[in-house]
């Protein structure tokens, strides 16, 4: 089941299920798919997976917990790689990617 929260530019579907791993936000990720969610979210979710694979191995592997470390890396990345998308990408991405962290669970 998913919630879908509004911004200007997308509808983009979050767990409700809460995501404690990376290898959960994958399963989010692959689980789009087989829901009815437009071409924005799942590029935006594609594009996302590359930074998270990308942060993710400096942090462990893909059983790894979610720490706000690895949130703030994956941040950083974004925001470095702004140039790389339209203004109207970079707000679903960003949107997407924040909405997503409302389903994550920390770890200590």
């Amino acid at each position: 089941m998913t919630t879908t929260i509004s911004s200007d530019l997308t509808n983009a579907p979050v767990s409700s299920k809460e995501i404690a791993t990376v290898a959960d936000i994958y399963a989010y990720f692959d689980g789009l798919f087989d829901q009815d969610v437009d071409a924005d979210i799942l590029f935006a979710s594609g594009y996302l997976r590359g930074f998270i694979a990308l942060v993710a191995t400096s942090f462990g592997d893909e059983q790894q917990v979610i720490t706000t470390d690895l949130v703030g890396e994956v941040t950083l990345k974004l925001k470095a790689a702004k140039s790389e998308l339209s203004p109207q990408d970079g707000v679903i991405v960003n949107n997407f990617w924040l909405g997503l962290q409302n389903s994550f669970i920390y770890a200590s």
